[in-house]
């Protein structure tokens, strides 16, 4: 009797008919987790002595992420957003109270830094936001290159508030934004503006920006941001996002896995579940492990193409190709008869050279035969010259 086959998709209490298997989930994290470990012991065995300058194995661990690739049918966003979205996961995944925060702000900075060291402000997180920085002092000490570098070497988190979230990438360059590892993470630490009927009431002209927000509510933005996944929404049908480390067990890396998948998935993939192609787990040099694959490749219906069209696309694709494999033959005289051409050409070429030549020595030779005439013709006129007597002397 064949066994029973796992299934990756469930009814669901919303109503859709997609839902992550939590079995599968919980099982993949255990075999990447043990994978990962495995791999690390294998490789202090294979190294030998011990490297004194390296860090310990549980250091890294800590920091070796996991990472979940969600992939789409199609493109997430129309274009790639400079204001990453934020999930509420239930571990944080910097938690950690030796990193250190550097705070991007709108001007001016100095305000910002008075309610980091007020009183009112939680005296631990205070201490781990090591630098506050506004607008105008980035573009003053910060353009040169190496001066970016050093910043970004210099601190592990990037916070900046988001109404100057988008002015970033041209201030602080490639540095920052080659990869997301410390790509700043938005925050809103201004005083958020009276609403009307849930709106927001649009500020008055002439009126003066609203100020910033209380000490405490500024801090638990902070913890709220840092605690949190961080999804990259861009014109791509792969989205990898970080969910937890290889230190974690496998109970709590599901847990977070689960929330991400649910929360983008209902925010950000078009045609939410109807649009995911394939969810997988994995590490930063580990195969990926698929959680749930979609039985169709499409979205709609009238993504799908008849067979006569694509019949019809595939000759044409071929045709093309079979020009291009032609005409390539004929340069390297492969084909049939190619050879045969390409000499009939190179000797018929010769022989009009040939013409050609002869064609001007013969004009050559007759103009010299018609100047040798004009030559002849012209009479030759003899000067006498006068003899004088020789005197004796």
């Amino acid at each position: 009797m064949a066994p029973k086959s796992t299934t990756l998709t469930t009814k669901v209490e919303s109503g859709s008919p997609y839902q992550l298997n939590h079995d599968q989930v919980l099982k993949a994290s255990t075999a990447l987790l043990k994978h990962i470990s495995t791999s690390e012991a294998e490789k202090a065995k294979k190294g030998g002595a011990q490297n004194l300058l390296a860090e310990n194995d549980d250091d890294d661990a800590e920091s070796t992420p996991i990472w979940l690739t969600l992939t789409t049918k199609k493109h997430i966003s129309d274009k790639t957003k400079l204001k990453p979205a934020k999930v509420t996961v239930p571990h944080s995944l910097n938690t950690s109270t030796t990193t250190t925060i550097c705070l991007i702000v709108a001007d001016p900075q100095r305000t910002y830094k008075d309610i980091v060291a007020s009183a009112a402000f939680p005296a631990e997180l205070s201490k781990r936001i090591t630098k506050v920085v506004g607008v105008d002092k980035l573009k003053k000490k910060y353009k040169q290159y190496e001066a970016q570098r050093k910043l970004f070497a210099e601190h592990d988190i990037f916070l900046a508030d988001d109404r100057v979230i988008t002015l970033l990438p041209k201030l602080l360059g490639k540095s920052f934004y080659k990869s997301t590892t410390k790509r700043p993470i938005p925050v809103a630490i201004q005083a958020e503006r009276p609403k009307t009927d849930g709106k927001r009431i649009a500020r008055a002209k002439g009126e003066d920006a609203p100020k910033s927000a209380e000490p405490k509510k500024i801090a638990a933005e902070i913890e709220k941001a840092i605690s949190s996944a961080l999804v990259t929404l861009s014109s791509s049908t792969n989205s990898a996002i970080r969910i937890g480390y290889a230190s974690w067990d496998a109970a709590k890396l599901a847990e977070n896995l689960e929330v991400v998948v649910d929360t983008v998935i209902e925010k950000y993939v078009p045609k939410k579940w109807r649009g995911v192609r394939a969810i997988h787990v994995k590490g930063p040099e580990t195969m990926a492990l698929p959680i749930w694959l979609a039985d169709e490749l499409w979205v709609d219906e009238e993504d799908v193409l008849d067979e006569s069209v694509v019949k019809e696309i595939e000759e044409r694709v071929s045709e093309k190709k079979n020009k291009k494999r032609k005409t390539r033959g004929m340069d390297a005289g492969e084909i049939e008869g190619g050879e045969e051409k390409k000499q009939k050409l190179l000797e018929s070429n010769d022989d009009k050279l040939d013409q050609e030549i002869a064609l001007r020595k013969e004009m050559l030779k007759k103009q010299k035969e018609d100047a040798a005439k004009e030559l002849d013709a012209v009479p030759v006129v003899v000067k006498k010259t006068k003899k004088t007597k020789k005197v004796a002397a």
